[in-house]
C-alpha cells in the first residue's frame, strides 16, 4: 500500500485547518489560544505520520532497525544536534543494525 494517499490527505487536512480561521474571521485577529493550537497541529500530524511509518510494516506493528534509527534521530534532536548530522548518524545506525540482522 502506498503512503502517498496518506501524505496527500494529511496535507489537505493541514491546509484546510490553517485556512478555516482566516476564512471565518476575515480581518479580525485570531484569539491567542486558537493561534497556539493551530501552530501545533502541523507538527503533531507530521509526528503521527513519522511514528506510524516507523513502527508499522503496512499490516502490523513492526519494530526494527528503521524504528531504532528514528529513535536515535529523536534523541539527537532533543540534545540539540544539527539536522544534517542527525540524518547521517541515524542512517548509519539503521544500516549497522540491518547488517547485524535486525529487520
Amino acid at each position: 500500500m502506498s503512503v502517498w494517499p496518506t501524505i496527500a490527505l494529511v496535507a489537505l487536512v493541514t491546509f484546510a485547518i490553517k485556512g478555516v480561521g482566516p476564512a471565518l474571521l476575515g480581518d479580525r485577529p485570531l484569539p491567542a489560544s486558537f493561534t497556539r493550537v493551530v501552530l501545533l497541529l502541523a507538527p503533531a500530524l507530521l509526528a503521527a505520520l513519522v511514528i506510524t511509518n516507523a513502527a508499522a510494516d503496512g499490516t502490523r506493528v513492526q519494530i526494527g532497525a528503521d524504528t531504532a534509527g528514528v529513535a536515535v534521530a529523536g534523541v539527537l534532536l532533543l540534545r540539540g544536534v544539527g539536522v544534517l548530522p542527525v540524518v547521517v548518524i541515524a542512517a548509519v545506525a539503521t544500516a549497522l543494525l540491518r547488517l547485524a540482522g535486525l529487520p
